[in-house]
């Protein structure tokens, strides 16, 4: 039996991906073995997100003709689809894929090894305007699914190289969606998670359909009780938004609320099509119809000409929001995008001084939000065995709080109701109840 192994960089979508062409190779009869070991075909799904992404898929790819020097290497993903010639170059690569056509992996794979020539199919992304189907019949994992609903992105933010990597939106076909989510559903799968590169554009290449309406529909699939949303622009949101899926019992009370900056100047240099005002709004309307939410959100700190007053705008602003957790993130030029020229790029010191101030606020207010619900019961969809204490499972709320109970792993895929006692490292610890 053939080996191929699997090297995957950046976002959940790439994971996603990753699965998908797995499974391609599965049904060819090959057999998936780690990364590391000893590989007929190795596969790199690449990331460009930043420079560093680059350097380690390079890094990879020199590593796995290592491994095999006999072995076909295929590099795909965005870093290839930005970067072919870059790729090319490269004496160890012998497929090069972008972010498309990977639904032909096996076969082109096996041209390589057949024909001893370097294959580029390498298109312009622009071209591309449907959405690639690439399914997952089989998860992987034991409690929470991903489905992808969409490709591409339409927003050019200054500083991200995404949309010239993946293209323009494309969305998947409801009924795909919906069909993926009655597999997962029967495979037992209480939780899914709808992803995507920007999920907030759902349904605006198609006719008459919106993020709201996959919600809703998904949501009519028996068995499946928790429907969660990756990370979405503030701006999808509104009161006619949050009736819908406050009916459908079933979104999380959890938002990823994409911010960058809390300052206006800013978001304005970052081409954000938002400003601070209107995201407090969106945030009042969110509690409003969920008063126990979890807002989180992604910082980038150090973005090119911000200000001592511009960076305390963005610390002021986080302070007052209350998020349940943010990701801080320091600015990196990334060659190709508007932002790597502009003028006064920050000093590497103070990007590290703002992180730090950011991550400490950040780090505070979790615990804050977390507070809230001592003595409360929540309901926990139990994930894992503890890593430091194996009596325990660790799991979920809805509102993404992680809680651990005393219990063993009979009750992992379970949602249970747990009385929460504590909170120890970041951790809420309850009490499984009766039920």
């Amino acid at each position: 039996m053939n080996r191929v192994a699997f090297y995957t960089l950046g976002c959940k979508v790439n994971q996603y991906e990753t699965e998908a062409m797995q499974e391609l190779f599965e049904k060819r009869g090959y057999q998936i073995v780690e990364c590391d070991e000893f590989a007929d075909i190795y596969v790199i799904n690449t990331c460009t997100v930043t420079n560093l992404g680059d350097r380690k898929s390079r890094q990879f790819i020199r590593r796995a003709k290592k491994l095999n020097r006999d072995s076909i290497v295929a590099v795909v993903g965005c870093y290839s689809q930005v970067a072919p010639d870059e790729v090319k170059k490269m004496k160890e690569v012998d497929v090069i894929l972008g972010t498309t056509h990977r639904d032909k992996i096996v076969d082109l794979c096996e041209k390589a090894i057949l024909e001893d020539k370097k294959i580029n199919m390498v298109k312009d992304v622009n071209e591309h305007k449907e959405f690639e189907n690439l399914n997952i019949a089989d998860v992987k994992s034991k409690t929470r699914a991903y489905i992808k609903i969409q490709d591409g992105c339409n927003q050019f933010c200054s500083y991200c190289i995404i949309p010239y990597a993946r293209g323009p939106i494309r969305s998947r076909n409801l009924q795909s969606i919906i069909d993926e989510a009655q597999r997962l559903s029967e495979a037992g799968f209480k939780e899914v998670i709808l992803t995507g590169i920007h999920v907030a554009s759902y349904g605006k290449d198609l006719n008459s359909i919106s993020l709201v309406d996959v919600i809703e529909e998904v949501a009519k699939v028996d068995g499946i009780e928790r429907i969660r949303l990756s990370s979405i622009e503030p701006t999808l949101i509104d009161d006619q938004f949050m009736r819908r899926v406050i009916k459908t019992n079933k979104l999380c009370d959890h938002f990823h609320l994409s911010l960058q900056s809390g300052s206006d100047e800013v978001l304005n240099r970052m081409n954000r099509k938002y400003t601070t005002q209107q995201y407090k709004e969106i945030v009042k309307l969110i509690r409003e119809y969920m008063p126990n939410v979890g807002i989180t959100t992604d910082i980038i700190v150090g973005f090119p000409g911000e200000t001592d007053r511009e960076f305390q705008q963005t610390y002021d602003f986080v302070k007052e929001i209350g998020f349940s957790r943010i990701h801080v993130f320091k600015y990196s030029p990334r060659k190709g995008t508007p932002a790597s020229k502009f003028k006064k790029q920050i000093h590497g010191e103070i990007k590290q001084q703002r992180s730090d101030m950011l991550i400490a606020l950040g780090d505070k207010l979790m615990k804050d939000f977390n507070k809230k619900f001592l003595g409360h019961t929540l309901e926990v969809l139990f994930e894992e065995n503890s890593k430091d204490n194996a009596d325990y499972m660790e799991g979920y709320t809805t509102n993404y709080i992680r809680v651990k109970a005393k219990a063993d792993d009979s009750i992992k895929g379970k949602i249970l109701p747990v009385k929460i006692i504590c909170e120890k490292d970041d951790i809420l610890i309850g009490k499984i109840e009766e039920l």
